[in-house]
């Protein structure tokens, strides 16, 4: 595994990035360009999925609260643009699976967020604190727990701060999965290599798909997907599924994510 504040392993076709920026996690300019840096080339080495975790106690306990005042005095814009780390997660070609752990607050929740599948271990506590300092969720926080939980949900967390239990979370359909704490490990990766075995064309194809109704709504995906399809049709993915399906049937197919 490689050393700094961001940890690589390749595990087959799983690109493995453990969050090691003590003492907390705290996420940032440091953590964005690391992360954003690690998925660009998990592309390129041709990974088909990323599994992102912490290798501390918690997964994340929020923003680097330290540089809010130089953002204070440039008023309010940010060291890193929060769009650009939102599109680098949700265009990234290949799904993110993210494990969360221990305790996983403010900015470290939007990470979770932005990701394309969350395995939770069942002792988490999540939450969008930001209101204790002032503020709100400033990197898509609230948007994308409305497009989740609806609005009544969305202003509950952001504006009584409080810190919910994984089976809360997974009940209102904010989070995927929960899992015993000493299954996170083994349940986020059978995941990962769940989504790396399958046709990565499809899965990008996907991904574009979902932003194109979150963003523009349901006419929008409609009218784009006819183009957004069209490298599935090319894909050889697509001829190895159809074959092993009229060979042998459905579930048989061995993607090789081209």
């Amino acid at each position: 595994m490689s050393e700094g504040i961001v940890q690589k392993e390749i595990v087959g076709r799983v690109t493995v990035l453990t969050m090691n920026h003590r003492p907390y996690n705290l996420v940032g300019p440091t953590m964005y360009r690391a992360l954003l840096g690690e998925f660009d080339e998990a592309v390129k080495q041709g990974s088909r999925a990323i599994l992102l975790r912490s290798g501390l106690r918690h997964f994340s306990a929020g923003a680097e609260v330290s540089l809010f005042p130089d953002r204070i005095a440039r008023e309010g814009k940010s060291l890193i643009d929060p769009l650009e780390v939102l599109n680098a997660f949700e265009t990234c070609p290949i799904p993110i699976v993210v494990a969360v752990n221990g305790t996983c607050l403010g900015g470290g929740f939007e990470v979770v967020l932005a990701c394309d599948y969350s395995v939770v271990a069942e002792s988490a506590k999540i939450g969008s604190v930001e209101v204790a300092l002032g503020l709100h969720p400033l990197l898509g926080g609230i948007q994308r727990q409305v497009m989740r939980v609806g609005p009544a949900r969305a202003k509950e967390l952001a504006m009584l701060g409080r810190r919910y239990d994984a089976a809360t979370l997974e009940r209102w359909g904010m989070i995927n999965l929960v899992v015993p704490d000493d299954k996170l490990d083994e349940v986020s990766m059978s995941v990962a290599q769940e989504l790396a075995a399958g046709p990565t064309v499809a899965h990008t194809a996907t991904k574009r798909l979902v932003r194109v109704a979150i963003n523009e709504g349901l006419q929008a995906a409609d009218e784009a997907m006819f183009e957004l399809q069209k490298p599935i049709w090319a894909s050889a993915d697509l001829k190895r599924g159809l074959e092993a399906f009229d060979k042998n049937g459905p579930g048989t197919a061995v993607f090789e994510g081209n």
